[in-house]
């Protein structure tokens, strides 16, 4: 079953054209939302995630309203109250007609930590739509395919001056060397996460501080977070252990600040 422009459709109904611009050209945008226990998680913050988005690509004016509508419709005819992932896009067609296309897909079995590699080709840096997590990411997407061919969870993608910016399914934390608890500016490309936004605001010693690979090789901890999975330890890079090699403190900190969050 999907969930278009206010319909709970069958799921291989008809309803995207050839000219819609998340197909035509990438211009799209879309939130994921993790369902349990009857609601989904942060789903006001996934509203207006797909609100500012939308604006950000001139894509017309996404109601936050249609936005709950589609999350929780589609989540509650799926799930019910059980758990999985509901995806909410923004686009519009070749006419200049604004669409919302709300899709559900089953929630894989979690691991306690992961582990990760470094992206084989840089991350092509900001763009001009900020942090805006839109439908046509080229590297990103390529980088999720590395990670998948070599065993990993995640794939960490570094800037061409060698600075980390995201993962490719995730925002990034590290507790470096010093004991300092650091993030990577979004000004260098990231998209702006809400697993990001709540431990900015959760963690008042969480700064934003460029990190470089030889950073990472001398870290206590390495963790990963987005709004589905919530924060999870990663335990090596390239095979390379991180800090002593198992979860720590700051990743059961953040997983917990995140599970308390509504």
């Amino acid at each position: 079953m999907i969930w278009f422009d206010g319909q709970l459709l069958p799921r291989d109904a008809s309803v995207v054209r050839a000219d819609d611009s998340a197909l035509a050209s990438g211009r799209g945008c879309y939130t994921t939302a993790l369902w349990s226990a009857g609601r989904a998680r942060f789903v006001e913050r996934h509203a207006r995630r797909l609100v500012e988005n939308a604006a950000q690509l001139a894509l017309g004016r996404v109601e936050r309203a249609d936005c709950l509508d589609a999350i929780g419709a589609l989540g509650a005819a799926v799930f019910g109250e059980g758990s999985g992932v509901v995806r909410l896009q923004a686009s519009r067609d070749g006419s200049r007609a604004l669409h919302l296309l709300a899709t559900a897909r089953r929630l894989d079995e979690p691991r306690p930590f992961w582990r990760a590699i470094a992206a084989p080709f840089p991350h092509p840096g900001p763009m001009p739509w900020g942090g805006a997590k839109v439908t046509g990411h080229l590297a990103v997407d390529l980088a999720r395919e590395a990670a998948r061919a070599a065993g990993a969870s995640d794939a960490l993608l570094f800037d061409a001056a060698g600075r980390l910016v995201e993962g490719a399914r995730t925002n990034v934390f590290v507790v470096l060397r010093d004991g300092t608890a650091a993030t990577p500016p979004l000004a260098r490309g990231a998209v702006a996460g809400i697993a990001r936004e709540i431990l900015r605001e959760r963690v008042p010693e969480l700064v934003e501080r460029d990190v470089t690979l030889s950073d990472l090789a001398r870290a206590r901890e390495l963790v990963l977070a987005n709004a589905v999975r919530g924060a999870v330890a990663v335990v090596s890079l390239d095979g390379r252990p991180i800090g002593s090699g198992v979860p720590g403190p700051a990743a059961e900190h953040f997983r917990a600040l995140l599970d308390a969050e509504r």
